[in-house]
């Protein structure tokens, strides 16, 4: 196992308390796996114990992380399943994601920048949509989704780079009525960090090293996580009551 870097980086969280962001000087965090970064974040997140939070992880890998912080807090565990909605022109500019439920995000100032026309971001979320039923259907099965309606939910991945994704996320949960949104990820560069604020309201990273290159630098393992293993944590995870 090589041995981590000793030079100090700067991690980024917010207190759960209070909702300030903070700076805090670290060794750059290692983790052994996915299991061992949820362990490690579920410490970071006891405060949120007694709110009876829904813990949801992104696909695939994040639901490994998630299935450990829903263990440790409790909580019922599920997958959170959005699609950004690319730029027909420009599929990697992101201008809304799309849900479960129906739920629909526009990004209005991408739309009207790329001069999208309603017919065409209206294929494009036809599209999506049937790959967010798709991967649902995969993931969770015939288990209905846990409902998120007034609860405080955490949104968990393996580590974040650009944040598209996560930022899909944390908008799709808010719009299927999340009282409070909070984002809880091992690894993510400090510039994403700060724009994901502005979607959540709550930031809980371990490591926010200012160099960042990729997020499988930081695990000693981070083999590919299979759907497999997505549904088996599903079914036989915590239960909707964290039982």
């Amino acid at each position: 196992m090589r041995s981590p870097p000793t030079s100090p980086r700067a991690g980024r969280t917010r207190s759960a308390s209070t909702g300030r962001a903070t700076w805090e000087n670290a060794v750059v965090a290692e983790f052994r796996d996915r299991r061992d970064a949820g362990e490690r974040l579920a410490a970071r997140l006891t405060s949120y114990r007694n709110e009876s939070p829904v813990v949801v992880g992104l696909p695939r890998g994040g639901v490994v992380v998630a299935a450990a912080v829903a263990e440790a807090l409790h909580a019922p565990l599920d997958v959170i399943v959005v699609r950004k909605l690319g730029v027909p022109s420009q599929p990697e500019l992101g201008m809304g994601a799309v849900g479960e439920g129906g739920v629909i995000v526009r990004t209005q100032p991408v739309i009207d920048a790329a001069h999208v026309p309603p017919e065409q971001f209206d294929v494009v979320v036809a599209r999506e949509r049937e790959e967010v039923t798709r991967r649902a259907e995969r993931f969770r099965g015939d288990r209905a989704p846990v409902s998120l309606a007034g609860r405080t939910v955490i949104v968990v991945d393996d580590g974040i780079a650009t944040g598209g994704t996560a930022r899909a996320a944390l908008e799709v949960v808010r719009a299927q009525g999340a009282e409070r949104v909070v984002l809880a990820v091992p690894v993510a560069p400090p510039e994403t960090l700060r724009d994901l604020e502005s979607v959540a309201d709550d930031v809980v990273c371990l490591d926010a090293p200012q160099w960042f290159q990729a997020v499988g630098l930081h695990y000693t393992d981070f083999t590919q996580t299979t759907d497999q293993e997505v549904v088996d944590l599903l079914q036989y995870g915590p239960g909707p009551n964290g039982d």
